[in-house]
C-alpha cells in the first residue's frame, strides 16, 4: 500500500503518528518555547484523532486499515506522552494515573484481539463513556505540557485533577468492557479445561 492508495481519513491518521517524535523533541529541548510548542503539537496530533474519524463518516471512506490504524495512533500519542511527563514530572502523583490509563489500553487491546479470534470483535465497541474519558485525558494531558512540572501552579494541579478523572472514567470503562466480554472469555476458559 503506498501514500496515493490511501484516503484523506488514513491519511490523517498516519499523519497523527508523525506528530508524536515532533511533541516529544519540543518538550525535551530546552528554550522558553518548550512546554508552548509541544503542546500545541499534542493539541494539533489530539485534534486529528476527532478529525479523521469524522472525515471517514461523512465521506463514506471507512476501512478496515483505518480501524485498526486509528486506535493505535491513540494509543501511541497517549502513551508516549505519558512516559515523556512520569519522567519528567518525576512523582508518584503522576505515575499512578498515567500507570492505570496506560495498563488499561494494554488490556483492552489485548481484550480486542481475543474478541476477535474467537469472532466476537463486535462486541468491544467504543461507548460514550470512552469517548468522554479520552477528551478527558487529552486535556489534562496538553495542560501539563504547556507547563513545567510546578505542583504550586494551578494549571498543573488542575490537569493532575483532569488527569485523575479520566483514570477513575479509565477504570470504569475497562470494567464496562470486560463485563461484557466475560461470557466469551468465560467460554474460552471453558474451552480450555475441556
Amino acid at each position: 500500500m503506498t501514500l496515493s492508495d490511501m484516503n484523506l481519513p488514513n491519511i490523517i491518521t498516519l499523519a497523527r503518528i508523525l506528530l508524536i517524535p515532533v511533541f516529544v523533541i519540543f518538550y525535551l529541548v530546552p528554550g522558553d518555547w518548550t512546554y508552548a510548542s509541544s503542546a500545541i503539537f499534542f493539541g494539533l496530533a489530539a485534534f486529528t484523532d476527532w478529525l479523521d474519524g469524522y472525515l471517514a463518516r461523512k465521506l463514506d471512506q471507512t476501512t478496515p486499515f483505518g480501524a485498526f490504524l486509528d486506535p493505535v495512533a491513540d494509543k501511541l500519542i497517549v502513551v508516549s506522552a505519558l512516559v515523556l511527563l512520569v519522567a519528567h514530572h518525576s512523582n508518584v502523583w503522576l505515575t499512578l494515573p498515567s500507570l492505570v490509563i496506560i495498563g488499561r489500553e494494554i488490556v483492552i487491546s489485548a481484550l480486542r484481539e481475543w474478541m476477535a479470534e474467537m469472532n466476537r470483535s463486535g462486541f468491544i465497541a467504543v461507548t460514550l463513556l470512552g469517548k468522554i474519558k479520552t477528551t478527558v485525558q487529552m486535556i489534562a494531558i496538553f495542560m501539563l505540557l504547556a507547563h513545567a512540572p510546578d505542583l504550586e501552579a494551578w494549571w498543573v494541579i488542575g490537569a493532575y485533577v483532569l488527569l485523575y478523572v479520566a483514570a477513575f472514567m479509565t477504570l470504569w470503562s475497562m470494567s464496562v468492557y470486560l463485563t461484557a466480554a466475560w461470557p466469551t472469555l468465560k467460554l474460552g476458559l471453558q474451552n480450555r479445561k475441556g
